[in-house]
């Protein structure tokens, strides 16, 4: 079959450029298609932009959404012997604290060994450790292998016995075991006693007396303190059940009472609420320019180009709509129905929101239950951004508007490739068959013109001929 570039030789008709025109003709329908595609394919990657947009929001709601933060506070201590940490229910006020005596681990060394290698024992030994608290010792099996100092702190250190082992080299050939409670106080003392080998025995045995080869280098004690004058004894340094809400931090003996001052303190709430508008101007941003709307003059067929690709989408106003509802709480238990009312102002024109710094951080002051009653309502099914994270979760899910929306025009543009598809099959086919059809005209007009000038020819010799014979 001739090939475009060589139709019309055989006839003299410009049989090519007429197959080139019509093919041409034949494929302006696509352009109607690859629009749609175009459009369908920018409106894709826009709810792609509209998810991480509104998740990023989602983020710094989520940080808002905590009812803690409105119960914060701040503790000053007069002194450095001391510290606190404050979680909910603390209650403000000042407190007076007296540390007489810090929580300490009881460590036993035993006697000078001359070696950390040799075997002690010629037999199988057991070392039972018991903690004055517990009501069962722990049983630590030790080899006469196994039975050097080493072997001894290894075997203990695998047993969780409560205890855990060292070696304190003194000098040259001058070794001592030392055991030291896990845990600080009195209940962590421990007793030790030994079963078979008696040189394991003589080492290591202690029934909490004085006497024998394991000396207490320190003493098992319970942390000694007031707390307003009341008396407190804990095995730990760290006293988390004697002010509710408040952990105390002992590192030292305190010189006389001293203070603890705990006060309200507003500053996280007042910058996560502020980064919260700040987080919430950034997605109307983000959602404004995907709604984007360029005016052209009046006659003009073609929008233009730098539109928004989800121009008019319903789902995008949607959410938008439901966001802007939500920015109030007409239910709130307190006397805050509206963010205006901490200093929090909705622009009319952009729909973003301002923030009064000074007049956010006088509310929170005044009344943080208040403002928490407005934002976090119960927790449940009240408040702004209760509301707005239940909402979030029902959008962002695999079954929410904007995976609906997602899948309804990855479905169009699945049926645009299909149509696509369809539509250049038959263009091709219909090239095809012309193409057949001129090259069979143009092999015809090609015979026929060579008949003709064969004919011509003989008709100019017989002429020619009868011209000489007369």
């Amino acid at each position: 079959m001739a090939s475009v570039s060589t139709l019309g030789i055989g006839s003299g008709l410009q049989l090519s450029d007429i197959l080139t025109s019509m093919q041409t003709a034949e494929k302006a329908a696509l352009t109607p298609i690859s629009t749609q595609q175009t459009a369908f394919t920018a409106k894709l990657s826009a709810y792609s932009s509209m998810k991480s947009a509104l998740t990023t929001f989602q983020t710094a709601n989520d940080k808002l959404n905590k009812a803690d933060l409105f119960s914060a506070t701040k503790t000053v201590s007069s002194s450095t012997a001391f510290s606190a940490t404050t979680s909910t229910g603390a209650v403000a006020g000042k407190y007076t604290i007296a540390v007489s005596q810090l929580a300490a681990a009881q460590t036993l060394t035993t006697g000078v060994q001359t070696s950390n290698t040799t075997a002690l024992a010629t037999a199988d030994s057991t070392i039972s450790i018991k903690l004055a608290g517990s009501t069962k010792a722990v049983d630590v099996k030790v080899t006469a292998a196994d039975s050097s100092l080493t072997g001894i702190r290894d075997a203990i250190n695998k047993a969780d016995a409560g205890m855990t082992a060292s070696i304190i080299k003194t000098g040259d050939g001058s070794y001592r075991l030392s055991l030291t409670s896990d845990e600080t106080g009195v209940d962590n003392a421990a007793t030790i006693s030994v079963t078979g080998d008696s040189a394991v025995q003589s080492l290591l045995a202690y029934d909490g007396t004085a006497g024998g080869n394991v000396t207490e280098s320190v003493t098992a004690k319970n942390a000694q303190l007031k707390v307003n004058n009341v008396d407190i004894e804990n095995s730990s340094n760290t006293v988390s059940d004697a002010l509710e809400g408040i952990t105390l931090n002992l590192t030292a003996e305190t010189s006389g009472t001293q203070s603890l001052t705990i006060t309200k303190d507003t500053t996280t709430a007042s910058s996560t609420i502020a980064a919260w508008a700040t987080a919430y101007n950034a997605l109307q941003d983000s959602l404004n320019a995907l709604t984007k709307y360029t005016a052209v003059d009046a006659g003009t067929a073609a929008q233009d180009s730098s539109n928004g690709a989800l121009l008019g989408d319903s789902t995008l106003r949607s959410i938008q709509s439901q966001m802007k509802n939500m920015l109030t709480n007409t239910a709130s238990t307190s006397t805050f129905k509206s963010l205006s009312q901490i200093g929090i102002t909705t622009d009319p024109t952009s729909g973003k929101l301002i923030t009064d710094q000074t007049k956010l951080d006088a509310a929170l002051a005044k009344d943080p239950d208040g403002i928490k009653a407005m934002i976090i309502g119960d927790g449940k099914t009240t408040g702004i951004t209760t509301k707005l994270a239940t909402n979030l979760t029902s959008w962002l899910s695999s079954t929410g508007l904007i995976q609906a929306a997602t899948n309804g025009v990855s479905k169009t543009l699945n049926n645009l490739t299909e149509q696509y598809n369809k539509v250049s099959d038959n263009i091709d086919a219909t090239i095809a068959r012309l193409k057949t059809q001129f090259t069979a005209l143009d092999v015809m007009i090609s015979k026929l013109n060579s008949t003709s000038s064969y004919l011509t020819t003989q008709f100019a010799t017989s002429s020619s001929s009868s011209s000489s014979s007369s």
